[in-house]
């Protein structure tokens, strides 16, 4: 079969994704096998999907291969995420700007039509991206986390927690976004140090000419104040605890109470409290029995409470209250300080601490498996250190607030009886009240927090609370690969879910991936512009060579550095593999199969290549199952760029151009080993790996995606002839790298010499493959060595010799390699100042000092080498 001249990757992505799914070949296929099973991460329907989707599903994609063709009963199992607060933020905000609506001007049933319509458009696109990245997904079992299926789950799981008093409705602070319209998780708050104010405030003691001061970051919350704390042991404040002071603008009095929250050492000692607008006051509030006042709105305007300031925002109302404590004369100081500040993970804005009603979910009695779990290493985190990142938030997580405030997501399943005030609990909607029969009931507003239905995933996808085939023959899945950013929102709830609900783990291994930066380590961003579309690079490069350099850089526990020019490498690996099989093909037009070869026919090359493919198969194999794919994917390139084609290639070229029996061994190793090559590129290049394997002249299953993985063969191992045609491959570079020193074109034919220091019997038997392979005319055996030669190759057997005087001008050379050495030495001088600059070595971008780490170690190098021929001629 004629595979064309070209590697045209756009042709082969359209063909063959096409095939696979035609001949179901994404489908598990092995039903009784041990099954092998992984859920993807459901994408946000709120867009495209960048570099880190890409790195994220091509390593999921590498594993689905490789388990598949190893014949496990295989199903990686897609869908999207609703996005509850993600989509309806970027809907609101398409509404606005197409049609000049705020959400609040829809009645909920359009406005919620009109986010169906924003997700299946955006399914669709999500849905072409994954499979332009040659992910074998089974589309026949695609999920959405709003499908009726879905949403049954969700209505047990609810039903179900309620019922053993795990779900509960209570007034608490929460995180409000004000921009957004909505509570947001204690792990959806992001906290960053910004530069702010402590304003010091007098409060009056009544009855006295005396008073205290206050500091305090946010002086419109003062509105609300209702006590004043001091710790219990704080001796310089205890004879004022039980007074009351004047709270400064409003005039109410409060009194000073004790309590052991308060930092005696933070400013004065003395802490106001707000128990409607701060977590811990709330808790101290909670203590002592406080009133809670609440002085905003949801829009974080000032309320009726807050007096003539009313309908300000709180900064317009901070900037008002400060302007009125200075001219009344409550103002003492305003102090420069730098504190953390909790924003929205979506919009940025930033977070207020509001009392309202929501849901919760007692999360400690869940956690309490989800943690055994782990520390039990019935789940497995990659990279090890994880699992202590995991531990250290289960052992102190809080309840979960799982109410939003939003229309898109699932309607939390209770109902409200207007006539008796009863909650009504069910995963069906109720014709009648369960208490008094009223029909007068009204479904609550809110909706459940996203992560609620995402925590149900790995089981819910399959089928359940149903009793399906799917659950039982694939939970619990095997693998988890995603990011770090979702251990707490994803992870930890799935682990929990599972345990409780099918009283099994959901998965076995947790695969967290790299973070994907760019080339000068910093985050991708829009901002600064440097973000990589992985379309963009599949259109230019090729689907294989963007999915082969995000494996080959993925390390475990480090970051991956990209830029444009990053897939380069990997666009000529395949247009290498190409080009290679084209050869190959090429010259087994007349092949003809040994059923049985026998091994004492077999060349040196040959026995070191197809040992040199076992040990490949063997990396391969234990890379993939420990989740180092960056060292699967290095072992592979080095096989088949290096050991196959530049080496076994242009070894067995005379045989292959000849006849006779030598031809035709060589015609089977090459196809044995090729074949095994594309089958372990497979998973990393599936594209270019299945095309250049349709061609090979084998026996073959149909597709190769559902062929068999090689297997390791010990019998196929030959340790003996791996050294030495290893000592051959020495000798050539050896004389390859004098001739490139001397300027000595690779094309020019040279001699050879070597003289023997115990044993030279493996260059007698191997001198027309030295000869081929350094392009050598003559061989000879010398007593000492000659004159003007360049030595390429020494070991404890024997040394082997360039001679050079009839090549080069010697003279000319050895000044030539007097300038080449002065600029090493200057090079070496340079890099060693530099590094031992104290200054540098810390202050510089640690990618510089890399540089000039290796920029030295080379120059040493390079100069050593360089003295060593000078010192020679």
């Amino acid at each position: 079969m004629d595979i064309g001249k070209r590697y045209t990757p756009y042709e082969l992505e359209n063909k063959w994704y096409k095939i696979w799914q035609d001949k179901k070949a994404f489908e598990p296929n092995n039903k009784g096998k041990e099954s092998f099973t992984i859920v993807i991460p459901p994408p946000n329907i709120t867009g495209k999907l960048h570099v880190g989707h890409a790195l994220n599903i091509t390593l999921q994609d590498i594993l689905t291969r490789y388990y598949r063709m190893k014949g496990y009963d295989t199903l990686w199992l897609p869908g999207e995420d609703h996005a509850g607060i993600a989509t309806q933020h970027v809907v609101e905000k398409h509404l606005r700007a197409t049609e000049g609506k705020r959400r609040e001007e829809y009645d909920r049933e359009d406005f919620v039509g009109r986010v169906w319509d924003w997700a299946n458009e955006y399914r669709d696109h999500i849905r072409e991206q994954i499979k332009g990245l040659g992910a074998s997904v089974d589309w026949s079992r695609e999920r959405f986390t709003l499908d009726e299926g879905l949403n049954e789950a969700v209505n047990k799981v609810f039903v179900q927690l309620y019922n053993e008093g795990l779900i509960y409705r209570g007034k608490y602070i929460v995180n409000w976004c004000p921009s957004c319209g909505t509570v947001l998780a204690d792990d959806e708050v992001e906290h960053e140090d910004e530069n702010g104010h402590l304003w010091n405030i007098k409060y009056p003691i009544k009855d006295e000419e005396d008073f205290i001061v206050i500091a305090t970051t946010r002086p419109e919350t003062m509105l609300g104040d209702v006590a004043v704390a001091v710790h219990p042991s704080d001796e310089r404040n205890k004879d004022k605890i039980g007074k009351k002071v004047i709270l400064p603008l409003i005039g109410r009095e409060i009194e000073i109470i004790a309590d052991p929250y308060v930092d005696p050492e933070f400013g004065t000692g003395f802490v106001k409290i707000t128990p409607a607008h701060d977590p811990n006051d709330y808790q101290i509030g909670i203590r002592h029995d406080l009133e809670q006042i609440q002085i905003m709105d949801e829009h974080a305007k000032i309320n009726e409470n807050g007096g003539i300031y009313k309908g300000l925002d709180r900064y317009e109302a901070r900037k008002k209250i400060v302007q009125d404590l200075e001219e009344q004369g409550y103002l003492v100081e305003i102090q420069d300080h730098k504190h953390a500040v909790g924003h929205c993970y979506r919009c940025n804005t930033t977070v207020e601490p509001f009392l309202m009603d929501q849901w919760f979910v007692k999360v400690k009695p869940l956690a309490e498996e989800a943690i055994k779990a782990v520390e039990n290493n019935d789940i497995n985190f990659y990279p090890e250190r994880y699992k202590k990142v995991y531990l250290n938030w289960m052992n102190e997580i809080r309840d979960w607030c799982i109410s939003r405030q939003l229309w898109w997501g699932h309607r939390i399943p209770v109902w409200y009886c207007a006539d008796c005030g009863e909650i009504n609990v069910s995963e069906k909607a109720p014709d009648k009240c369960q208490k008094c029969g009223s029909k007068n009931l009204t479904q609550d507003s809110d909706v459940l927090d996203t992560w609620f239905s995402s925590a149900l995933w790995p089981f819910s996808t399959l089928g359940w609370p149903n009793k399906t085939e799917d659950v039982e023959r694939f939970y619990p899945t095997t693998t988890l690969i995603t990011a770090f950013d979702i251990i707490f929102f994803w992870v930890a709830r799935m682990i929990m879910m599972g345990e409780k609900f099918i009283d099994n783990k959901p998965f076995s291994n947790v695969y967290i991936t790299p973070l994907v930066r760019d080339k000068k380590g910093r985050k991708m961003s829009k901002s600064l512009g440097n973000g990589i579309d992985p379309l963009e690079i599949i259109k230019e490069f090729g689907a294989d060579p963007l999915r082969f350099t995000l494996a080959i850089l993925a390390a475990q526990g480090r970051d991956i550095k990209l830029d444009n020019k990053s897939f380069e490498p990997y666009s000529k690996f395949a247009n290498k593999i190409w080009n290679a099989t084209r050869f190959a093909l090429l010259n087994l037009k007349d092949f003809e199969k040994f059923d049985n070869m026998a091994f004492e026919k077999l060349k040196v090359e040959d026995k070191w290549i197809l040992t040199r493919m076992n040990r490949t198969i063997k990396i391969v194999d234990k890379a993939l199952e420990t989740f180092n794919f960056n060292h699967g994917a290095k072992a592979i390139y080095d096989f088949v760029w290096s050991e196959l084609c530049d080496w076994y290639i242009e070894s067995v070229k005379p045989r292959l151009f000849s006849d006779g029996e030598d031809k035709k061994i060589a015609q089977n190793v090459i196809l044995h080993v090729f074949d095994n090559a594309l089958r372990l590129l497979h998973p990393f290049m599936p594209y270019v790996s299945e095309e250049l394997w349709q061609a090979l002249p084998i026996e073959k299953e149909e597709l190769l995606i559902t062929s068999h993985w090689p297997e390791y063969d010990e019998e196929t191992v030959f340790e003996n002839d791996e050294n030495l045609y290893i000592k051959i491959m020495e000798s050539v570079r050896g004389i390859r790298n004098v001739k490139a020193e001397m300027n000595i074109p690779s094309s020019k034919k040279t001699d050879m010499m070597y003289k023997e220091l115990k044993d030279s019997s493996w260059i007698d038997l191997n001198k027309n493959l030295i000869k081929n392979l350094a392009n050598i005319d003559n061989i000879n055996k010398v007593s000492i060595k000659p004159d003007k030669s360049g030595t390429a190759f020494v070991d404890e057997n024997v040394e082997v010799y360039v001679p050079l005087g009839e090549l080069i001008d010697v003279d000319a050379e050895k000044e030539r390699l007097t300038k080449k050495i002065d600029k090493l030495e200057l090079e070496v001088q340079k890099m060693n100042k530099k590094l031992s600059n104290k200054n540098f070595v810390e202050k510089a971008d640690p990618e510089v000092v890399e540089d000039a780490k290796r920029r030295l170690e080379e120059g040493q190098y390079q100069l050593g080498k360089v003295k060593k021929l000078y010192e020679e001629l």
